[in-house]
């Protein structure tokens, strides 16, 4: 990591400046230094496709809503003004996109071939305990129930709507307080926790067989 050291002459002091922190590489960024762009890629990109994949459950829409998000930063990083970190601005770009393409299956009810979504969340989601579907590793049968498992779980996820889902993926992938994903969300700490009762309820209401 890129430090710049400065002598400060009237304290007798030493200031570290990182030159990779997020701040620097955005000054850079804004500056048009597109290795600074880069840094700030690779420093968020997997994070953030965890994020989408929490969401989406789709491992091509989620890449194709990074890529996204990171070329509407390029285009409006002059508008960043940092009243937040860079993090939390292009999250809020992710889970928006997100949310906009989730809406629009949710609306049209299409059915895709998405990838099972994460057994052990949606377990813990749907209030059931994740360690009953794990078993052994090389066993074909046990690894083909589980597989069937996942995708009635993630079946089950996806016919909740996209702010229900949101509200499950933030607070059990994140591990988001309730005041953070009203926040992230944009509505009341209240209309949070009614969300993830009735995802939660729903989820195991449409699993109660596997209980």
């Amino acid at each position: 990591m890129g430090t710049l050291v400065l002598a400060n002459k009237k304290q007798h002091s030493v200031d570290v400046v990182d030159l990779d922190s997020d701040q620097q590489l955005i000054l850079k960024f804004k500056d048009g230094d597109l290795d600074a762009y880069k840094k700030l890629y690779q420093r968020y990109h997997k994070r953030l496709i965890s994020v989408a994949m929490g969401i989406l459950s789709n491992p091509v829409d989620a890449e194709d809503i990074v890529q996204e998000a990171f070329i509407k930063a390029h285009r409006n990083i002059k508008s960043f003004k940092g009243k937040s970190s860079f993090y939390t601005w292009i999250y809020r770009i992710v889970f928006n996109l997100c949310i906009d393409l989730s809406r629009k299956a949710y609306k049209k009810r299409e059915s895709g071939t998405d990838t099972p979504a994460n057994l052990d969340v949606i377990s813990r989601a749907s209030g059931q305990n994740p360690n009953k579907y794990i078993g052994h590793i090389n066993d074909p049968e046990t690894s083909y129930q589980n597989k069937n498992i996942a995708q009635r779980i993630s079946t089950a996820l996806k016919d909740l709507s996209p702010e229900h889902r949101a509200a499950v993926m933030l607070r059990e992938v994140e591990g988001l307080s309730y005041k953070q994903i009203s926040e992230r969300l944009g509505c009341s700490k209240g209309t949070v926790m009614s969300r993830l009762h009735s995802a939660r309820k729903y989820l195991q209401e449409n699993l109660k067989d596997l209980l």
